[in-house]
């Protein structure tokens, strides 16, 4: 076991006036176990204790190492006078749902629309925002530089083929950590994808840098076979093998198989030739370049590849069933804490590899969750990389780059990490109540 002892900052209060206190804080983590929080395992949490009016004490089952950036730093505090006595939380949308604690609070919503406008809480603990109103509307990307330069918005997401023209216009832009991974998932169940050998024949077959190169038209890095990224510099581990692309290494790690090339050209085995199924969800013209490219790339090495499309809820569907030979999908989380690892691994989402064929690795991610000495954690943690590495259950193409550009009169900001459980997002709040506008 362990504990943890928060002290309150004197004299918080909710939106409605009432006092925010440790009793609240208990509340909070007593729902959330009643009603699960869907981005925190609340699990290691055995109990939470109010001491006084400003101290709240949690005791847990187990050591938690993420326990500050994905629990304590994560789950938000809602208020008990609100919460207590609904049954069901995803049904709850009167107004005084809205109740929070923070510098700003929520004046519309247009549903039609997708607008949101906020306003500054004079009673916020460190002051009144400096940005009296906040107002969130909803424009693609594509539209977004145009609403840029006629003052219709001061800030959000742009084309990388815009970012010169802004620059030279005065605007600032923020390039977003690249910390989401686009992967080629491969179904390590099935032969002859069960066989490490090809799933390394895989690896060197497909020329990542091209890949970002004409799928993201240069605006991404190669992706980290260890998953985590270098822009995670605390958790990412430089001496993981990422796999050069040599196509004469793939064919002969493929050889060494039993595969002979045909008079195609294309590799035969069994006296079968040598194809597999990409699934892909066909929704997003990158995501299409993507899949014909992988297919190019394989092909080249000898491994015929025929892509099949579905809609986005069936590919997820086929990965959690292990209904596929190849898919493309994705995720983030890259840019917080470790824990990710664990996810995207052995966990039971259809993001994840649920690759458990090596104890080692499977050990090691149970033991760096426990590992509260950072240096040791980063240890276990560089050590899962180099093992994944080499059993490469799933494959990282590339993290891609994107962009925020802004006018300059608030100090937008990515907060190292991300936020909540390591979300890369330039809107943190400090932005309009410390640095403020200028």
């Amino acid at each position: 076991e362990g504990t943890y002892s928060f002290r309150l900052r004197p004299g918080l209060k909710w939106h409605d006036g009432r006092p925010l206190t440790a009793d609240d804080v208990v509340f909070t983590f007593e729902y959330m176990i009643e009603h699960p929080w869907p981005w925190s395992d609340l699990g290691a949490v055995s109990k939470v204790e109010a001491l006084d009016e400003h101290t709240a004490l949690f005791t847990l089952t187990r050591p938690y190492a993420p326990f500050l950036n994905n629990i304590a730093g994560a789950v938000p505090i809602i208020p008990r006078h609100v919460w207590e006595g609904v049954e069901a939380p995803e049904d709850f949308k009167e107004p005084e749902a809205l109740i929070g604690s923070g510098p700003y609070v929520l004046a519309d919503y247009d549903r039609a629309h997708g607008t949101y406008l906020y306003e500054a809480w004079d009673d916020y603990y460190l002051g009144r925002p400096l940005a009296d109103t906040l107002r969130f509307v909803r424009y693609s990307q594509e539209m977004t530089p145009a609403a840029l330069r006629t003052g219709q918005v001061n800030a959000g997401p742009v084309p990388a083929e815009v970012l010169e023209d802004l620059a030279a216009a005065g605007y600032e832009v923020e390039t977003e950590p690249p910390v989401w991974a686009a992967k080629l998932m491969m179904n390590h169940q099935r032969a002859p994808l069960s066989d490490r050998r090809f799933r390394h024949a895989i690896a060197h077959a497909l020329d990542r840098e091209r890949i970002v190169r004409i799928v993201r038209r240069g605006h991404g890095i190669s992706g980290t076979i260890g998953l985590i990224p270098p822009s995670n510099r605390l958790w990412h581990n430089p001496r993981v093998d990422e796999y050069r692309h040599d196509e004469r290494r793939a064919r002969s790690l493929l050889m060494e198989l039993g595969y002979e090339p045909g008079a195609d050209g294309m590799l035969r085995g069994n006296g079968k030739r040598l194809e597999l199924e990409l699934a892909v969800s066909g929704e997003r013209q990158e995501t299409i370049r993507l899949a014909e490219l992988v297919a190019r790339q394989l092909g080249e090495a000898g491994i015929a590849v025929r892509t099949r499309g579905v809609e986005a809820k069936a590919l997820d569907a086929m990965l959690g069933d292990d209904r596929f030979d190849l898919a493309l999908s994705g995720h983030g989380g890259l840019a917080g804490d470790p824990e990710i690892l664990n996810k995207v691994i052995v966990g039971d989402l259809f993001t994840s590899a649920r690759y458990h064929e090596n104890a080692e690795l499977v050990g090691l991610l149970e033991e760096q969750l426990r590992q509260t000495c950072e240096e040791q954690r980063r240890r276990k943690v560089h050590r899962i990389q180099e093992i994944y590495a080499y059993e490469l259950p799933a494959i990282t193409l590339y993290h891609p780059k994107n962009y925020w550009a802004h006018d300059g009169k608030a100090s937008l900001f990515h907060t190292p990490g991300g936020m909540a459980i390591g979300i890369p997002i330039p809107l943190n709040k400090l932005s309009f109540v410390e640095r403020g506008l200028e």
